[in-house]
């Protein structure tokens, strides 16, 4: 099922033409050919890092340029054919020269397939773009009013999916200026609330919660999530947190999390969620999206269910729930009593 078409939708549309110039530089249709094969034999062939190829060649299914056979398998499809030069008809000549007039910031997305690396990372400019960013004020400023953009749509779905009755103390952890806390504690009057992120936002957090008449309930402590989560509290909320992350940094976030929470304690994640497997239905397209954006970028990844699992219970978690709000999805988990 689909959500309807936005503006938010639209404008990201340059990705489709990266992630279709990405496999035509590679030479994806040609090293498939007529044939299903496995994601490592087609790493070898085009020369690329076999994880990172595999993102990318899940984006193109979401496409309907090629199919998904299993989780390691892909075929071409008669529309993917046409990236081949050898084709009738083939258009891979216009998808190279439509990819090289992109925005340079996807152009290094050939370059993040082949090794396996982000752009950041091939830049070298350190694995994290959040604190190698903490005195842009500027990208800092844009950056959070993005996120209060697409936050502020998903608020009402977030408490309508989570009963929130017996909480008492909720922390958004990594909850830039409060606009998910300031929102929950808008419609959820008994509890009380605390936004966790870096120095950097506390300011125009405290003006916002100024602004919404919510000072004496909620408040703002500065920390990083790599280090150390503040205690006290029994419910954590997690919106697009761990998918900026790899598995190793992940953990050591929900290890922290387990630190912050009594046993019995609960932890919401909510994250967009990649298909086992993938196809061209638009909430599956957009997700990909996003992981191949995370490659490209300033690294970490979306994730299918299965591997959220794998990755929180392991850190001392109980998997309670999921429920679907939109494009994202409310993933609930108690702390383990042990």
């Amino acid at each position: 099922m689909s959500w309807p078409a936005s503006v938010h939708d639209l404008v990201q549309s340059h990705r489709i033409t990266a992630v279709i110039y990405a496999a035509a530089k590679l030479d994806l249709a040609e090293a498939i050919g007529d044939d299903e094969k496995p994601v490592a034999e087609l790493a070898r062939l085009v020369s690329a890092d076999e994880g990172a190829l595999r993102r990318l060649l899940i984006g193109i299914a979401t496409l309907g340029l090629c199919k998904q056979v299993d989780g390691d398998r892909f075929a071409m499809t008669e529309l993917g054919r046409q990236l081949d030069a050898a084709a009738e008809p083939s258009f891979k000549d216009w998808v190279l020269f439509e990819g090289e007039m992109l925005a340079q910031s996807w152009s290094g997305l050939v370059d993040s397939v082949r090794t396996g690396r982000t752009a950041t990372q091939l830049r070298g400019d350190g694995a994290d773009r959040y604190a190698a960013t903490g005195q842009a004020t500027e990208w800092t400023r844009r950056f959070n009013a993005a996120m209060v953009n697409l936050t502020r749509t998903m608020v009402p779905k977030i408490v309508a999916a989570h009963d929130f009755a017996a909480a008492r103390v909720v922390m958004d952890v990594g909850g830039g200026i409060g606009e998910l806390i300031g929102g929950v504690l808008q419609r959820v009057s008994h509890l009380e609330g605390i936004t966790f992120d870096l120095a950097r936002c506390e300011a125009d957090a405290h003006a916002h919660f100024d602004r919404l008449g919510l000072a004496s309930r909620c408040r703002f402590v500065a920390g990083s999530f790599f280090e150390k989560i503040p205690g006290g509290v029994d419910t954590i909320l997690m919106k697009s947190i761990l998918h900026n992350w790899d598995d190793n940094r992940c953990a050591l976030i929900l290890r922290n999390c387990r630190d912050a929470l009594a046993p019995g304690g609960t932890l919401i994640v909510i994250e967009r969620i990649l298909p086992e497997l993938a196809t061209t239905d638009p909430e599956h397209r957009s997700c990909v999206m996003s992981d191949l954006n995370m490659l490209r970028g300033p690294g970490g990844r979306e994730r299918t269910y299965s591997e959220y699992r794998r990755l929180v219970i392991p850190a001392g978690f109980i998997f309670t729930g999921i429920t679907g709000i939109g494009p994202f999805s409310l993933v609930e988990f108690k702390r383990a009593r042990r």
